[in-house]
């Protein structure tokens, strides 16, 4: 990961900040996305936003639901719906494991970041997850806290 930040063609578009919060994570996969060339220079230009939207699988495929991709300005003749559905590209064996966990009760796909690689290509990273009880959220709260000020009495003794 550290290569990649280094790397001039690797950027992040749109992050998901709200997903860890609402739901324990279990996998993540990294996936394609299928984009006209207006979408891709307006990701280009950084217009995204993934927080609201869920990733689907119906009929053998995966598609990103709710995905907002910003209209791109010199492109209006041939400009692209913003809130289209987009499909994602796995293989035939990821897209049977995610279909199975979507099956177990209270599993869903959730976006987690929306960036371009190190090639330069528009890559979407979906989390297998579970959502979060109130309790379990602050439950994490808590050990988060715990975890800050354990590391503060550690810098204070050293």
């Amino acid at each position: 990961m550290a290569k990649q930040k280094q790397d001039p063609n690797y950027k992040v578009i749109a992050e998901n900040r709200r997903a860890r919060h609402d739901y324990a994570i279990e996998d993540d996969l990294e996936c394609g996305i299928v984009l006209t060339g207006s979408e891709v220079k307006s990701l280009r230009q950084g217009g995204a936003n993934i927080a609201e939207s869920y990733a689907a699988v119906e009929d053998g495929e995966l598609w990103l639901v709710n995905g907002r991709i910003a209209a791109y300005a010199q492109a209006k003749t041939w400009g692209h719906e913003e809130r289209r559905k987009r499909k994602l590209l796995v293989s035939k064996k990821e897209m049977s494991r995610l279909w199975n966990a979507t099956q177990r009760k209270g599993m869903t796909l959730v976006p987690l970041v929306l960036y371009f690689n190190h090639k330069g290509l528009a890559k979407m990273k979906i989390g297998i997850a579970k959502g979060k009880t109130h309790s379990d959220k602050r439950a994490s709260a808590a050990k988060q806290d715990w975890n800050r000020q354990k590391a503060r009495l550690m810098r204070d003794r050293g």
